[in-house]
């Protein structure tokens, strides 16, 4: 995490050193042709693509939350995997970061690492980028480009009421733990990528390849929330995080997690049950609500598109347990691990 103040530099869409070209395009020309938005939809943004740096005013009695993620190929996407899907998902985890802070979406910063110059992926990858900067409201003002092994980088940056950031360190002994969305669908998504025999994977490849960021939730949530977590490398894994940071335990209920119908056909089929705990982005929010406000929670929650489910409640000590047909079990994370 960290905080910005009034006319912060922020990166550009420009190298550093020597230009980049490939086959007669230069790394300018590529920046004009495919990254370049015609307008800033916030006023925050004094100053965009196409300068040194970018320009951000402050907004007053704001803060600003900022969050970056990296996709490398072969390590967070398959070779060859469609470029439609890479923007959409890298755009997505970040707004996805600022959602389970409560913050609302300004800007993002894009760095590219390109092995070649593929004009159609490039086309392809900056049209689906700027379908959901227009859908969320989302302003691209900088970033950088250079050759190399695929690798994506997206900064992105959002407004949260000073003082008021969602975090993961405040939830209490007694918060109820709820979660947005199904659990698993994703997981199971990329067991059909991996050649799991699923007779109708359109659903589950769509929420493992576009996951839909929880950006309406995140502001709703904010009076109401104690903590929040965005579920990126599992829910055991993601809820052991806030647990860990707030000192505290939890029981989950098994027969209150939601499970798509899908998912529970793949547990009945395998057996394995733990897929939905450990199985990575989802990107649904994971979140502790006092019981005090939970009347409130619901009936704003009520409204919305997307299910809320409660799934467990926050206990006294430092375990995590699973309760599941009437059996109470500790149980250990194993989620998505970026080194080993």
């Amino acid at each position: 995490m960290c905080w910005i103040k009034s006319h912060t530099v922020i990166g550009r869409l420009k190298s550093q050193r020597a230009e980049v070209s490939w086959v007669g395009l230069s790394e300018f020309s590529i920046i004009e042709r495919f990254f370049t938005s015609k307008s800033h939809k916030h006023s925050q943004v004094q100053l965009g693509v196409g300068d040194d740096c970018a320009v951000l005013g402050m907004a007053e009695d704001s803060e600003w939350v900022v969050t970056v993620d990296t996709m490398v190929e072969g390590v967070h996407f398959f070779p060859n995997t469609e470029p439609e899907f890479l923007a959409h998902k890298l755009l997505a985890v970040n707004l996805s970061d600022l959602s389970s802070m409560g913050a609302r979406p300004v800007a993002i910063t894009l760095a590219l690492t390109l092995p070649a110059l593929d004009e159609d992926w490039l086309q392809r990858f900056s049209d689906r980028l700027f379908q959901l900067t227009d859908r969320f409201e989302v302003d691209l003002i900088g970033g950088d480009t250079t050759s190399g092994p695929l690798t994506l980088t997206l900064q992105a940056l959002g407004l949260v009421p000073k003082g008021r950031a969602l975090c993961r360190h405040q939830a209490k002994v007694g918060d109820l733990i709820y979660l947005t969305g199904f659990l698993g669908d994703a997981g199971l998504g990329l067991k059909v990528v991996q050649g799991y025999d699923l007779e109708d994977s359109q659903s589950v490849l769509k929420r493992f390849h576009c996951p839909d960021p929880r950006v309406a939730i995140g502001s709703i949530i904010l009076p109401y929330a104690n903590a929040c977590i965005d579920i990126s490398d599992g829910l055991l894994s993601d809820l052991g995080h806030v647990l860990k940071k707030s000192r505290v335990g939890a029981n989950l209920y098994w027969e209150q997690l939601p499970l798509s119908s899908q998912v529970r056909s793949y547990i009945y089929e395998t057996n394995d049950w733990k897929m939905p705990l450990n199985g990575g982005d989802d990107y649904e929010l994971c979140f502790t609500v006092s019981p005090e406000n939970q009347q409130r929670l619901e009936s704003c929650l009520s409204e919305q598109p997307v299910m809320c489910s409660q799934i467990g409640v926050v206990e006294a000590g430092d375990a995590l347990f699973l309760t599941k047909s009437g059996v109470r079990e500790s149980v250990v994370a194993a989620g998505f691990q970026h080194f080993g």
